[in-house]
């Protein structure tokens, strides 16, 4: 049995995962958060997945809305994954962060863009498994990709 997570912790910090910082909104109040665990899920119908931490303040928020969204960062964007990974307060959270003109939830610049709406909910351990149907996606213009491996993050 493994002890605390330790060697599953050790074990998937070898293995480069994508990165993204993800985003809801609700009455004014906009959140996001920085993930490695998006996943597309299925073509047909068109599904994507995230786990996110119970204690994450992105959580309850992603409870009490229909749809989020997600940009994948590109290589050049690692000060956005450290941003939004820290915890900043909500109130300073958006300073200085160009978000696109058409949906303040995207940030500008990304490798692309998904927007979904949540059709389950799966509770993992010490997380919620959000199922989103895809209601858009769309590719950015960069030729790099933001990953998470060995502790830090690498452009491809």
């Amino acid at each position: 049995m493994i002890e605390h997570g330790a060697e599953q912790r050790a074990l998937f910090r070898r293995w480069p995962a994508g990165v993204s910082v993800v985003v809801a909104e609700l009455d004014g109040r906009r959140h996001g958060l920085t993930v490695s665990t998006l996943v597309s899920l299925s073509l047909e119908p068109p599904l994507v997945g995230i786990s996110i931490a119970r204690q994450a303040s992105l959580h309850e928020l992603l409870r009490d809305v229909d749809d989020w969204a997600a940009s994948i960062l590109s290589g050049e964007q690692e000060h956005l994954a450290q941003h939004f990974a820290r915890g900043v307060p909500p109130l300073i959270l958006w300073d200085g962060i160009d978000v696109r003109e058409d949906d303040a939830r995207l940030l500008a610049g990304a490798a692309g863009w998904l927007k979904a709406r949540t059709v389950d909910e799966v509770a993992a351990g010490d997380h919620t498994f959000f199922v989103g149907a895809l209601e858009s996606i769309e590719i950015g213009n960069t030729a790099t990709s933001l990953t998470y491996v060995h502790h830090g993050y690498k452009g491809v």
